[in-house]
């Protein structure tokens, strides 16, 4: 844990050396999956097999250790305290131990799910817009976790959403293939929906025309937007709303198209221009299946491997076709 993994206010949680995070072992999974291939394909295999058994270690030892009946814990203090715990009284959990279990693809399948029934469950607030980073926020806890517990409660990284984690959230539901949840999320996060209404605009107090990295959660500030124009939660949340829920991903000379969306959806067009060339992109749901695709074609011909089209550079205008539903 050090003094603060992602969350630079839990600086005292592992300040003698010896706490651990649960959700930086999810990270760092995620992290050597990716660069296993890499080494593999310079030749590197001792250091490729390395990562491998490492990686499956620390699998091993997050479903031993960190979970906790219900979600998975946050980290433990350098004396074995955990954080992020039915056992603590404050920070009983945390969101991004959850949604990394499902995005690192580490987590126990069945476990991932309860994870994240219980951050739907605890930390999403829809009668205020809100997705919270943790329950309850620091306040009387004896503990000392850091700076963070120097902020109001309900503020910032306290107990407050702060939309950098929460846009993990959006993506960890495309993951188990909940689209309408994920675009409802989405939809809460949108700085325009707070300012849906008059009532909303006097709460939210800040540019609804860019992301806030933080929206207060505790009364008399509940609702209120914090720090606007956070570059961090605003790519986050434009990767949510693209990479996962739309499904379009550019992967080196490919474009990917794995859509996870509402069953209500109709389908949606994406205009994409790759150097000189366009590619005009329908994608339809008329089973209202939501995600899997059925059928991929490029310029009215079908594709049989639809792992991806390959992208040119010949300045015309190609058409893409994208249907979803069951694989007939």
């Amino acid at each position: 844990m050090g003094t603060g993994d992602w969350n630079d206010g839990m600086n005292r949680v592992g300040i003698e050396g010896k706490g651990e995070s649960v959700w930086l072992a999810w990270f760092l999974h995620a992290v050597l999956e990716q660069w296993i291939p890499l080494a593999q394909a310079r030749g590197e295999r001792a250091r490729a097999e390395a990562w491998k058994a490492h990686a499956a270690a620390l699998r091993e030892a997050v479903e031993a250790e960190g979970w906790d009946g219900s979600w998975y814990r946050r980290a433990y203090f350098d004396d074995g305290t955990p954080l992020g715990s039915a056992t603590n009284d404050e920070c009983v959990i945390d969101s991004i131990s959850q949604s990394w279990s499902v995005i690192s693809g580490a987590g126990a399948p069945a476990r991932a799910r309860i994870a994240m029934q219980s951050l739907d469950e605890r930390l999403v607030r829809r009668g205020e817009g809100l997705i919270l980073l943790l329950t309850p926020p620091f306040d009387k806890t004896p503990r000392e976790p850091g700076y963070i517990k120097g902020y109001v409660p309900g503020v910032r990284e306290n107990g407050g959403q702060y939309t950098h984690a929460a846009a993990w959230a959006v993506i960890a539901f495309t993951l188990l293939g909940e689209g309408a949840k994920a675009a409802e999320l989405l939809t809460m996060l949108n700085p325009i929906t707070h300012t849906a209404a008059p009532s909303g605009t006097r709460r939210y107090r800040v540019e609804p025309y860019v992301v806030a990295g933080d929206v207060y959660s505790q009364p008399p500030h509940a609702g209120r937007g914090g720090w606007t124009w956070y570059t961090g939660s605003a790519g986050w949340l434009y990767r949510a709303a693209v990479e996962w829920l739309l499904g379009f991903r550019v992967q080196g000379t490919r474009l990917v198209m794995d859509p996870c969306i509402p069953p209500t959806w109709e389908g949606f067009t994406i205009a994409f221009r790759h150097q000189s060339t366009r590619y005009d992109i329908v994608v339809e749901n008329p089973r209202g299946a939501g995600r899997g695709v059925s059928l991929l074609e490029l310029d009215g011909a079908e594709l049989g491997d639809r792992a991806g089209i390959p992208l040119v550079d010949d300045g015309k205008t190609h058409w893409v076709r994208v249907v979803l539903g069951p694989i007939t």
